[in-house]
């Protein structure tokens, strides 16, 4: 199975029933969240194409989205607050050039523009200012970003709920475990799945000494 064939096979997969799978040590933090659209989302799903761009600069960026193959996620590790990564014209050329998504550990600008052209955007935030272009830095090699390692590759899967990285090396495993637990939920009604959770509840509370009060 192709990279982006593989990546299409998790379209069906929630953030939420990824992590429960994965742990969460897969799972950006919740600061970066969906800018790029005013309304209900679709789930942004394909493989990372990863670029490091150190504070102040967003050169790396620029240049990814020519190098990128279509239905790619472009994953950014940066980490500024004061400059943009991007902008509407930015993400206007990486709609058309086919990428699926930015997930960036910074900011960008532009927000309305962004907005009403649709492009999935995950950031920390928006801010006015331009970053420079200047730094040289390799492309597709391994990021930090939302506090996970990702690897070009890595897919990644997201919504309003979040965004979960899969290791290229775990997918089959992963999306075989995602697909089971979707099964059994679907086969579980409410009651028995609170009978369920009541039991686990209560036996953790057992454990740790709880009394219930009036007992």
């Amino acid at each position: 199975m192709s990279t982006m064939n593989n990546a299409l096979a998790f379209r069906n997969f929630s953030p939420t029933t990824l992590a429960d799978v994965l742990g969460g040590s897969q799972v950006m933090d919740g600061g970066i969240r969906p800018l790029g659209s005013s309304q209900q989302m679709e789930r942004v799903v394909g493989p990372a194409f990863t670029v490091r761009c150190p504070p102040g600069d967003n050169l790396m960026l620029h240049a990814a989205i020519y190098r990128a193959e279509p239905g790619s996620v472009i994953v950014v590790e940066s980490g500024e607050r004061h400059g943009a990564l991007a902008g509407g014209n930015v993400c206007a050329i990486a709609e058309r050039r086919g990428i699926a998504a930015f997930v960036l550990d910074g900011m960008i600008r532009d927000l309305a523009e962004v907005r009403a052209l649709g492009f999935p955007v995950f950031a920390r935030g928006v801010v006015p200012c331009a970053a420079a272009k200047e730094v040289v830095a390799p492309l597709n090699e391994t990021v930090h970003c939302g506090g996970v390692t990702v690897e070009p590759g890595d897919i990644i899967v997201a919504d309003e709920e979040g965004i979960v990285v899969v290791p290229h090396g775990d997918q089959d495993a992963v999306r075989r475990a995602a697909q089971d637990k979707m099964v059994e939920e679907a086969d579980l009604s409410l009651d028995a799945w609170e009978q369920a959770h009541r039991a686990r509840v209560d036996a953790v509370l057992r454990q740790h000494g709880f009394q219930d009060p009036g007992r």
